[in-house]
């Protein structure tokens, strides 16, 4: 019997998604997008011309929720203009606030939780055929729909970089984060699964794959097929034919060194990783919970690096954690110096829903965690622009993705170290790994120049 989500809806109705924050979240609107897909909706980026209108939203920090109100408050004007448009709102904010914000936006007809993102299109269909408005927020995921989905296509039309999820929700509990209160304890996806997802992306023309998860270090737990990250990986590099595969988000706790020696060794890997540290304090390490010293996530790097000597690094800073003094900000500016990142995504904490650390006292005013954040961001410019410039002169691997912003019949890829290459070549190169040498450094990008098979 043909699954009802198959069913193809004429005439086409268009879709319009909303993305906020992180890249699992932009993983499941492209799970929505090919849901509903096959019910006859296509994509739109007009927002007045759509039938239904998908956010997915963040609440990890306070900046990335706001977004998500202020974007809802438009979205009353679409309403009253068209009032047969379905408005459904899906990720951590819907799984945080639940009902009230059915209570507080009287034009939003559908409220999906973190587990509940397969049920879109039997929610969809039950708001127009009842006249309803619907919270729905599972205890865990419901991933039926998306398996006899995968278990029918020939392959799933991709990007050259697609993302796949291979587990969600997180057990660690920083204190301050809202991860576990919306995503849950952690799962971990049958790994034949995500193996079968992989060929039907890479039959669809993907190339490198991103694997994500909040903490990706402990997939398999709880799984009755025992496994680990490390088997997943092998098993990707002998059973898919992907070119490269990366993946976010590692716990320094979790940095295995059998993790570290697959790094250095696997051919599908990528010479990259992002290691969120947070602080370069202990104290401050000690009360977010992250199980580590500085002095352990230094000796970490320093493995890593000896296994792999150019392997790319990015991690994540947070600035002004309740009771952050002076001195432990210095701490770590004194341990960004010392790693020498090549990246850094840097925020000012801010208060969470359920998070413990909203009930710590000592509070850093904004103004010092703004000033905090600057000197912080200025460092890691230097260390940026440092690396990017050292880049110059050599060659490497680029895995062309698309035309590139800069125009003037530029394509863009990126290295292994997950560094943006911008230089001028034939379009019928997307794809296709080249071989570039880099010939300037800029803060955020390098300029190549492509070499012919025999250079």
């Amino acid at each position: 019997m043909q699954q009802p989500f198959l069913k193809t809806a004429d005439p086409a109705r268009y879709l319009f998604v909303q993305t906020f924050g992180c890249q699992m979240n932009e993983y499941d609107s492209l799970r929505v997008q090919r849901m509903l897909s096959r019910r006859g909706y296509l994509p739109t980026s007009d927002l007045h011309a759509a039938d239904v209108i998908f956010l997915n939203t963040c609440s990890v920090r306070e900046k990335a929720e706001q977004k998500v109100h202020s974007f809802l408050g438009r979205l009353r004007r679409v309403k009253a203009r068209n009032p047969q448009v379905r408005i459904i709102v899906a990720g951590c904010v819907a799984q945080q606030l639940g009902k009230k914000l059915l209570e507080r936006f009287d034009y939003v007809d559908v409220v999906l939780g973190t587990g509940g993102i397969d049920s879109v299109g039997e929610l969809l269909e039950q708001v127009q055929d009842d006249h309803c408005r619907i919270t729905h927020l599972p205890d865990r995921q419901e991933d039926e729909n998306w398996r006899a989905l995968f278990q029918q296509l020939p392959s799933i039309q991709s990007e050259i970089v697609a993302p796949v999820t291979i587990m969600q929700g997180c057990n660690n509990f920083c204190t301050y984060c809202i991860v576990p209160h919306v995503r849950g304890r952690e799962r971990s996806r049958r790994p034949n699964e995500i193996i079968r997802e992989i060929q039907l992306l890479a039959a669809g023309g993907a190339r490198e794959i991103l694997l994500l998860g909040q903490n990706v270090n402990s997939y398999g737990k709880g799984l009755a097929e025992k496994t680990s990250f490390v088997d997943l990986l092998h098993r990707i590099g002998s059973e898919t034919d992907i070119d490269r595969v990366r993946f976010t988000t590692s716990h320094p706790k979790d940095l295995s060194d059998a993790l570290v020696a697959c790094l250095a060794q696997l051919p599908i890997l990528c010479k990259y990783l992002h290691l969120p540290v947070q602080a370069g304090s202990d104290r401050i390490l000690q009360r977010m919970n992250r199980g580590y010293s500085a002095d352990r996530y230094r000796e970490r790097i320093d493995r890593l690096r000896q296994c792999c000597p150019e392997m790319g690094l990015s991690s994540d800073v947070m600035v002004g954690f309740p009771g952050e003094t002076e001195e432990d900000f210095d701490e770590t500016m004194r341990l960004l110096n010392d790693i020498q990142f090549d990246n850094l995504f840097s925020f000012a904490y801010s208060d969470r829903p359920y998070a413990a650390s909203s009930h710590f006292p000592d509070k850093v005013s904004r103004e010092v965690k703004a000033r905090r954040l600057t000197e912080l961001q200025s460092l890691q410019a230097t260390i940026t622009l440092n690396k990017n410039q050292a880049e110059v002169g050599s060659v490497r691997e680029v895995l062309v993705e698309g035309p590139s912003r800069n125009g003037e019949g530029q394509i863009t890829g990126r290295t292994q170290q997950n560094r943006i290459v911008n230089f001028t070549g034939p379009r019928h190169l997307l794809g296709k790994i080249v071989r570039t040498k880099i010939t300037a450094a800029f803060s955020h990008s390098l300029k190549g120049e492509l070499l012919s098979k025999g250079s």
